[in-house]
């Protein structure tokens, strides 16, 4: 089943981020309070896959009223090449639509060969005519990538 995110899914959404390999975990950001902010934030964008009570997979997703973004898109390694991912994909979509959000973007590690294969094979472009720039304003907001 895909359904949108809540706080009471944190714990599980967690454990799932920690078992991915490679997958990049913010102290602050990705804390259980730092979840709740951005999904009150964004009530019902964010996105789970569920299987018999558990949490297979997820998706964070916001906007800012203009632009939409996916966040932390995963799927557990026993679950993937089912479709799950396509459909959070989609899932995600249709609630940015439902906002009157027309443009949606994501970032993913270059080092990510399975992610960025899964992109492209769902249709999404890469861009080449553009810099990503990030300046840190919390230094205690460290990333932790699973091993």
């Amino acid at each position: 089943m895909i359904r949108i995110m809540t706080i009471e899914d944190y714990d599980k959404v967690y454990e799932l981020w920690r078992k991915i390999k490679g997958f990049g975990i913010r102290s602050i950001d990705d804390s259980r309070v730092g979840i709740e902010h951005f999904l009150k934030r964004n009530p019902t964008t964010s996105i789970v896959a569920e299987e018999n009570g558990k949490i297979v997979g997820s998706i964070l997703c916001g906007h800012d009223g203009r632009r939409g973004c996916l966040y932390h898109v995963c799927v557990d390694e026993e679950y993937r090449r089912r479709g799950i991912g396509k459909a959070m994909v989609v899932k995600a979509m249709e609630a940015l639509q439902a906002e009157h959000i027309n443009k949606v973007s994501l970032i993913a590690f270059t080092k990510n060969d399975i992610g960025n294969s899964f992109w492209r094979t769902i249709g999404w472009e890469k861009r080449e005519d553009l810099n990503y720039y990030e300046f840190v304003l919390n230094e205690k907001n460290i990333t932790a990538f699973n091993k």
